[in-house]
């Protein structure tokens, strides 16, 4: 029912401008036991030196997030968008029938630091389009905050698949975030940074938490707080009508 993922078992790739960790298979990274979670597809971490980036590479057929905790990546691609991601915004692109973009940091001393996170969509085909948006960071002290979902709501970005997308940040031991699966559905949480207990378990940053409830009955977890200041992602997912593999 719940299954760590802990941070030294992901996959790692080091060149001289960046240090990668992938949570799930991902380019020369091959684990059969982790290639998805759901439709959750990508999780790599990423610190990107002054400088240093990818560049200009294709995508097809993804909903791709990028998440930074720290510097600024800035972003150029084939649909005309170029824009700076800093800390506290959310940038999603759905690649669609195929997009061509880059990510740079165009720092000269300071790293940047970022999640990118990868959604099977829930069809083929769509037309490439972009979106980003900056989120209150007072939102999330001790709380979830409703970062993506299928319908945009409550200003959040648009993900062409059911799932939702919650931050959250835990300063404190008094911080406690209940939250409920419900039927059929299934999560997974990644620590960005920092240490939280789930249930009775330690986290700590890089690990990942798949968690499969019962089919039948909704499914309550808890996280808490430590004295290490945390911020988390939490995907609740549907589970996919046909593999993903």
């Amino acid at each position: 029912m719940i299954q760590i993922r802990h941070s030294g078992d992901r996959g790692q790739v080091q060149l001289d401008w960046l240090d990668s960790r992938h949570t799930f298979s991902f380019g020369q990274y091959y684990d059969p036991n982790h290639i998805n979670f759901a439709t959750l597809r990508v999780i790599n971490e990423d610190h990107i030196q002054p400088r240093g980036g990818f560049k200009t590479h294709s995508h097809q057929d993804m909903e791709i997030i990028t998440y930074v905790l720290s510097g600024t990546l800035e972003h150029k691609d084939s649909l005309g968008n170029g824009s700076v991601i800093r800390p506290g915004e959310v940038q999603r692109m759905t690649a669609g029938t195929g997009i061509y973009h880059s990510e740079f940091n165009g720092s000269e001393n300071q790293p940047v630091h970022l999640l990118q996170i990868w959604i099977i969509p829930n069809e083929k085909g769509l037309p490439p389009s972009y979106e980003q948006k900056a989120f209150s960071e007072a939102e999330q002290w001790g709380k979830l905050q409703l970062l993506g979902s299928p319908d945009g709501r409550k200003g959040s970005v648009t993900i062409h698949q059911d799932v939702e997308l919650y931050g959250a940040k835990l300063t404190t031991e008094e911080h406690h975030i209940d939250y409920t699966i419900k039927p059929g559905r299934v999560a997974w949480i990644q620590i960005a940074r920092g240490s939280v207990i789930l249930g009775d378990r330690s986290l700590d940053q890089g690990d990942g938490v798949a968690i499969t409830p019962p089919a039948d009955e909704p499914y309550i977890i808890q996280l808490t707080g430590t004295s290490d200041p945390a911020e988390i992602l939490l995907f609740d997912l549907a589970l996919p009508s046909v593999s993903t593999n």
